[in-house]
Parts: structure tokens; C-alpha cells; sequence
């Protein structure tokens, strides 16, 4: 059985299945998931819990080991295995596989790894246990999607907020669910349950945004100019230095260049990002950025990262920040913004 997580409540209201796969990339989603699958069967009489931490090099069969072994006063037990990925290689595969065939008596198995993606969800191991269990997938908050999370959140705490505080919160994490957590039981522990208005939420919430470069070259990628302009901001306000901040983009940019080369030359965008081993993850990111521009546009980016370099490094005139500013602007597809106007509004 195949779940998203907002069905997991109910599902466990009704029942608890013998296994359980939770796969997801944001920390809080997953350990709240795997936190209510725990709940549950410990509301059953399930009284030990043993964890193992399936990284590289873990020895599988002490999976298979834990399974036989039966506790000597019968009780119920939760066993944990902890995968980074869902890659268990050839022999977790199998254990898994054989696992799902002929689950341990009186035992919950919980599975928690990452992303699920196309690949794992099609695997047959994932197959196997989906048979036999429930696999819960997980799937990131976007920024469009964090009002409404955050609103959800607090209505659970019995705050009522203005849709104003809202987005002021929303704003100031950037994304960060833990963070957005922390700050909603930080405002009930402070003010109690009831309403919350935005100049309550203004004065009470710190700035938990936390902005690097990753993030940036993706909003670039995304070609969302507005966020480019925030991040960077954010970028120089924490003091980053401008030759990582160029590393990042111009890593970037060499990549696209290439591999709009590739597409050029009549190969499919998809073969063309896994013989470059794009993440599974950015592929839609990459995706988007070789559909706004050809190989022309991302050579001259090249030549732009060159000349923001000598800027940098004090060998050509110009503000760093402002030619980052234009570069990750010019990225995003929005080259006419690049003016001195939106450079001072933006930094």
C-alpha cells in the first residue's frame, strides 16, 4: 500500500501493518511520520525498540539476525533500520525481498531512508515490502506550499493568525520546516493558545532564514529572479565570500553549457543529464534551465563568470556584488532586470 504522509494519520487510526517504509528529504516530515508510526504501535503493547543504522558497509545480515531473534519474555518489539538512501545494493535488496516474503512474528518493521524516487519506487525490493506494508511518501514543502502548511500547523496548536503573520513567518524561515516548527511552539509557549497578530509574530519570531549558495545557483536554475535577488542578499549579509558565491554559479554554468552542447547535437535532455550524473533530484531544476537557453546563452554566461572573477580579485572595475547580482540574474533568464536600480534594491 502506497500512502502520501497527510493520509498517515488516518491510515494508523485504523490499523498498523507489519511493515513500513517512510522515505522523504525533509528531517522534520520524516521523523514526525516514522514518530506517529511508533506511537501507534506502542499504543499496541509494542515495548522494544531496536534501531540499526544501515550506512556503507553495513552487514545485512544482522537485519536477517534481529528478525530471528525472539525476545524471551514474547514481546511485541519495533525494529528500525535507518538508509540513508534507498539503495540497498544488491544484497540488502535480497534480505528486504525475503524479508517481505515471511515478515518476523510479533515485530514492526520501519524503514527510513530518503527520497523515494522513480527508480526505488520501482525497484523490487520496495515492490516486495509495498506488498506486505505501507510505503509513505514524502515529498518537500515548496515555497508555495509553506503558508498553508504553516497555517495547518497552527491551527493544530490552537493558535489563530492573521494570514499576514502567516506569510511573515513563511518569509523568514525560507523553507525550513524545523525551523518554522521551533518558531509556532516558540509563539504558544510565549503567548499562549488564541490569536496572534502579525506584530506579535514580527517581534517574537527570529530570523531563522538561512541562506547558502546551493540555494542560490537553484533559484537560478528555477529562473526565479525575485528569490536570486533575496538569497544573495542573504549571502552578503552573513558575510559569504564572493569567490564562493562565483564557485557555485560558474560550476553551474559549466555544466549547462555542456550539456546544452549535448542537446544541441539532437541528444534527449534526460540522456544528455544522466551522462552528466545529475541528482535525481535536480534533473527537473537542470530540465527547466536547458529549456530557457541554448548553448550560446550559457558560453556568454561562461564569459561572464571570467569577467566577474577579475572583479573579484580587484584585476577589472566593478562592484563583485553587483556583477554577481547580473550573473545570477542573467541565470535566472531575467537579463534586463540586471540594473543599477534592482542591484541597490536588492543589495
Amino acid at each position: 500500500m502506497r500512502i502520501k504522509g497527510d493520509q498517515l494519520e488516518q491510515h494508523l487510526r485504523k490499523e498498523l501493518h507489519p511493515v513500513y517504509v517512510i522515505g522523504g528529504e525533509d528531517p522534520l516530515l520524516v521523523g514526525e511520520a516514522a514518530d506517529a508510526v511508533r506511537a501507534k504501535a506502542r499504543a499496541l503493547g509494542y515495548s522494544s525498540h531496536e534501531v540499526l543504522e544501515g550506512g556503507k558497509g553495513f552487514d545485512w545480515s544482522s537485519l536477517q539476525q534481529a528478525a530471528d531473534s525472539l525476545s524471551l519474555f514474547a514481546e511485541q518489539r519495533i525494529l528500525e533500520l535507518r538508509l540513508p538512501e534507498p539503495k540497498p545494493g544488491t544484497t540488502g535488496a535480497k534480505v528486504l525481498e525475503a524479508y517481505a516474503q515471511q515478515p518476523a512474528p510479533d515485530t514492526l518493521l520501519i524503514l527510513i531512508t530518503g527520497r523515494l524516487d522513480k527508480s526505488a519506487l520501482n525497484s523490487k525490493w520496495l515492490k516486495a515490502l509495498d506488498r506486505t506494508g505501507v510505503v509513505v511518501t514524502l515529498w518537500p514543502i515548496s515555497p508555495q506550499q509553506l503558508p498553508g502548511w504553516i497555517a495547518r500547523r497552527m491551527r493544530s496548536r490552537r493558535l489563530d493568525v492573521e494570514q499576514e503573520a502567516i506569510n511573515q513567518l513563511a518569509d523568514r524561515v525560507e523553507g525550513n520546516l524545523l525551523a518554522a516548527s521551533q518558531e509556532i511552539e516558540r509563539l504558544r509557549l510565549l503567548h499562549g493558545t488564541g490569536r496572534i497578530d502579525t506584530q506579535t509574530v514580527i517581534d517574537s519570531v527570529a530570523d531563522s532564514a538561512r541562506f547558502d549558495v546551493f540555494k542560490l545557483a537553484d533559484a537560478a536554475l528555477a529562473g526565479d529572479a525575485v528569490r536570486c535577488s533575496r538569497v544573495l542578499g542573504g549571502l552578503r549579509s552573513e558575510g559569504v565570500e564572493p569567490v564562493l558565491v562565483l564557485w557555485s554559479l560558474a560550476r553551474e554554468v559549466r555544466a549547462l553549457a555542456s550539456m546544452a552542447y549535448d542537446v544541441d547535437q539532437g541528444r534527449s535532455p534526460d540522456s544528455v543529464m544522466s551522462a552528466h550524473r545529475v541528482w535525481e533530484s535536480r534533473k527537473r531544476l537542470v530540465g527547466r534551465a536547458l529549456q530557457r537557453a541554448a548553448t550560446n546563452h550559457w558560453r556568454t554566461l561562461l564569459k561572464q563568470c571570467a569577467h566577474t572573477d577579475r572583479v573579484i580579485k580587484g584585476m577589472a572595475a566593478g562592484a563583485a556584488w553587483e556583477e554577481l547580482l547580473t550573473l545570477v540574474l542573467a541565470m535566472a533568464g531575467a537579463r534586463s532586470a540586471a540594473t543599477p536600480g534592482l542591484v541597490s534594491r536588492a543589495l
